[in-house]
């Protein structure tokens, strides 16, 4: 009985060939949708959190809070300054503090200008190891910068390939930054960060005086001598500085985040983006499961003759059923 039910539904695919055809091409496109949604979403996660494979678990990131939108350090109420950085310095535990500096500054260059990234770099010899280690700099023209290099100037592989400016920029050539030439020394690799890639870097004392900043820093990096007591140390440097400050909990000028706060804020972002496109291939699966039933009644209201005929020579419902869902 079963190979008659097959021998007939298929004689009835190849009767409306087009609809099956459209039909079964419908179901596929559903199908490879709804996989590649979700794949998508699972590889998106798994990149990025490729990228935290090698985060630095022994540092941590003291920020100044803004009070509002702005270029970095500009609605800070109560910024970073040396008094900080000897409070801190003075907590057991603690290794080393590296002050940094970012800020929005104009670069001219072939008489074209554009505004990005400006950061600082320590010209202590250890700090700035620190830093190049933790940034995972690669040089791809030049040279790092080194301890005395004042007037030099690290750029990111994106500024210098000079969109900006209608011509690349090369190492030896000057950059003109708020008004003030700086010669550039080297030139780094594409990272795997595209901010960084749009980042010109040079020493602290050069920015200060370029910017007239003094006493302020816009974020601090602390590097801990155990990593196993890393949030003991987080919690007592919080503790510190809203003493100093005579501030309340949960009203602090400033934060102090740990890798571990930093990689948990990026996971839960990445699981709201993996439900949001897990809802997207949901309706697509709905739309699909909508558009086969919606076939499927159609071809029952067109054969209501047939199964007329099937049932007066004494089909059972069951054996109509089968016959629809060959």
């Amino acid at each position: 009985m079963f190979s008659d039910y097959f021998l007939l539904a298929f004689k009835n695919l190849r009767k409306r060939g087009l609809r099956s055809w459209l039909t079964i091409l419908g179901i596929f496109i559903g199908i490879a949708a709804v996989v590649s949604l979700i794949s998508l979403g699972a590889g998106l996660k798994t990149a990025i959190m490729g990228q935290f494979g090698s985060l630095s678990v022994d540092k941590l990131t003291i920020q100044n809070k803004g009070t509002g939108f702005g270029p970095p350090g500009s609605t800070v109420v109560k910024k970073l300054n040396d008094h900080d950085v000897k409070i801190i310095e003075e907590i057991n535990g603690v290794e080393v503090v590296i002050k940094r500096l970012l800020r929005v500054a104009n670069f001219e260059y072939n008489d074209a200008s554009t505004f990005s990234y400006l950061v600082s770099l320590p010209s202590d010899k250890k700090k700035l190891l620190i830093c190049y280690e933790s940034l995972g700099f690669e040089i791809k023209e030049g040279h790092l910068l080194d301890t005395g290099e004042i007037g030099r100037i690290l750029i990111g592989r994106k500024i210098a390939e000079g969109n900006q400016f209608s011509k690349e920029l090369k190492v030896g050539k000057k950059l003109k930054i708020n008004g003030q030439e700086f010669e550039i020394a080297g030139i780094l690799e594409k990272t795997t960060n595209a901010q960084l890639d749009n980042v010109v870097f040079m020493f602290e004392k050069d920015m200060e005086d370029l910017l007239s900043i003094e006493n302020e820093y816009d974020l601090l990096i602390v590097q801990v001598e155990d990593k196993d007591r890393i949030n003991e140390v987080a919690e007592e440097i919080e503790r510190k500085l809203r003493e100093d400050r005579n501030e309340k909990i949960g009203k602090e000028s400033f934060s102090v985040e740990t890798p571990l706060q930093a990689f948990s804020a990026v996971n839960t972002i990445l699981n709201v983006i993996n439900a949001i496109i897990i809802g997207i291939a949901a309706i697509s699966l709905l739309v699909g499961a909508i558009g086969i039933a919606n076939t499927m009644y159609t071809s029952v209201l067109e054969r209501t003759r047939e199964i007329g005929v099937m049932k007066a020579i004494g089909a059972k419902n069951s054996d109509i059923m089968w016959l629809f869902l060959q």
